[in-house]
């Protein structure tokens, strides 16, 4: 079982959630991730394969649900 929990600080953390946790997964082992949101930045690398792309012929370019659907048919997304 998968279950992921969004808070908006650490003081969201409650004796509720941490009784949610306890029922849904009772006595088996659960393994429990901290992960704190940080805010993206381009790479160096990223920014000059943008800058390049920019520069192409954009009158070939597919829409984006052109692109996604032949993702999912190349890569079973």
């Amino acid at each position: 079982m998968y279950t992921t929990y969004h808070l908006d600080s650490a003081q969201d953390i409650n004796e509720d959630i941490l009784e949610a946790i306890k029922i849904a997964f009772k006595s088996r082992p659960i393994t429990i991730t901290i992960e704190e949101d940080e805010d993206f930045e381009l790479t160096e690398e990223m920014k000059k394969i943008l800058d390049e792309r920019l520069k192409e012929d954009g009158s070939d370019y597919i829409s984006s649900e052109e692109s996604i659907a032949q993702l999912k048919s190349k890569y079973g997304l």
